[in-house]
């Protein structure tokens, strides 16, 4: 069957032809009166699998012809088409959103006459960056319309990978109690409490630190945390250090200290024990409660500023295999918590 060029419309106009696309896989939109208009990502697919023919002028165009033109028309038309396709041959039905989404995908098996569609896509270069706030706000409004927001993301070669984002608001049940507070050193990067009554204290008191033998270590973070609540006192060559100074040096010698800080310290107030990720290539290992009675649930990772798809990417696969969630935190307003998962339609 043919259909008709104009601008970015392809039209059908036998309306038994236009019927027959419709309704064998909800392609296109029903014109009143009869007849079919295709936008140009459904025409293009429809022509590459050989089931239209598109006539522009009263001379009928290529498969070559017809994207060269969608290209120009629409920006990062091969990304969206790419993604159009992968969805379709996979069997979900999927039509063109306008505004923040690219796309509105119905579950597989299902057409849009008895069903509502169950994602939001958008549909992503792997070299774009990107602003965590604005996935955020991305996933919260794909909710609140009651659909799941999913990142299409296409690499140089053309391969899909697919995301679930989510917001996260996760909390556990380590209570940190009103204790005395007890001293400690500054020395090179870490602090030591040397006291063992001290240093046992401040371990059973949210299993702050790590004991070598009578000594207790602290992290910077961990010391930043316990001064800020009153819990400790830091010192340097007998000189005691406040917290402005302690952060100050601190953030002199860990990047983006400040931001990792503001992160640690929200995990750590919503009753969560908070320990290095590094050997995870994250900033946090998180645990809901006892770490001896469980394993570390989340892996966090602070964001500062714009990332890129392959850290998504890695971050994510490295989380998968070690069985833990990955959240990426963002602070504006309030802390954030922004969950990826990868998805296999």
């Amino acid at each position: 069957m043919a259909g008709e060029l104009k601008d970015d419309i392809v039209t059908i106009s036998e309306q038994k032809e236009g019927s027959q696309i419709y309704n064998k896989g909800n392609y296109g939109y029903p014109l009143s009166g009869g007849g079919l208009d295709l936008d140009l990502l459904e025409a293009t697919y429809l022509l590459e699998s050989e089931r239209l023919d598109v006539i522009e002028n009263g001379k009928e165009i290529s498969y070559e012809d017809l994207f060269k033109h969608a290209s120009a028309i629409h920006d990062d038309f091969d990304i969206r088409y790419m993604v159009f396709r992968d969805m379709r041959e996979r069997g979900f039905i999927i039509k063109t959103e306008t505004g923040d989404f690219d796309f509105s995908v119905f579950p597989r098996g299902k057409t849009i006459s008895n069903s509502r569609p169950e994602y939001l896509v958008k549909a992503i270069s792997e070299r774009a960056d990107f602003d965590l706030r604005s996935v955020l706000l991305d996933s919260l409004a794909a909710a609140e319309s009651g659909k799941k927001l999913l990142y299409a993301v296409v690499d140089e070669e053309g391969d899909l990978t697919y995301y679930v984002v989510s917001s996260k608001d996760p909390k556990g049940d380590m209570i940190i109690g009103e204790e005395k507070t007890v001293s400690g050193d500054l020395i090179k990067d870490r602090v030591f409490i040397f006291d063992r009554e001290e240093s046992e204290k401040v371990f059973a008191n949210g299993f702050f630190g790590k004991t070598a033998d009578q000594v207790l270590q602290l992290s910077l973070m961990e010391s930043c945390y316990l001064v800020k609540k009153g819990l400790l006192n830091v010192s340097s060559s007998g000189k005691t250090i406040g917290i402005d100074e302690l952060t100050n040096f601190s953030d002199s010698v860990q990047d983006e200290f400040r931001s990792r800080f503001t992160t640690f310290t929200d995990l750590r107030d919503r009753g969560l024990l908070v320990k290095t990720g590094f050997k995870y290539g994250t900033h946090f290992r998180v645990y809901e409660k006892d770490p001896d009675k469980c394993h570390a649930r989340y892996l966090v990772h602070s964001v500062h500023g714009t990332m890129t798809w392959p850290e998504v990417s890695r971050t994510v696969r490295l989380a998968h295999g070690v069985k833990k969630e990955i959240l990426f935190s963002s602070h504006s307003e309030s802390m954030n918590y922004t969950e990826f998962k990868r998805f296999r339609p």
